[in-house]
């Protein structure tokens, strides 16, 4: 009988191993690449918000937030978190 039972919730087992691989640690993997990439952001990066807007970090203050600049004499605060990727520049060859 106890065989039995614990036939049962090999089913359950399984589907908790291939959510756990398939969907968990992948998304806990993402979360830790965009902390370490806002970690690293500096003055002069490229970046784009999760608002859609692009521009340089002028500055990084230690409150969790940054000086974006988006335009020539317009700066916006953002807070770090929203910074959603980092633009990469392209070298010259």
């Amino acid at each position: 009988m106890n065989s039995s039972g614990f036939a049962q919730f090999i089913p359950l087992i399984l589907i908790f191993v291939i959510f756990y691989f398939f969907l968990i640690r992948p998304q806990q993997k993402k979360v830790k690449e965009h902390k370490i990439m806002v970690q690293n952001l500096k003055r002069g990066d490229e970046v784009i918000t999760s608002g859609g807007i692009i521009g340089t970090v002028e500055r990084v203050f230690e409150d969790d937030r940054l000086e974006v600049k988006i335009s020539d004499g317009v700066k916006v605060q953002v807070i770090k978190n929203t910074v959603q990727s980092h633009l990469k520049k392209e070298t010259k060859k």
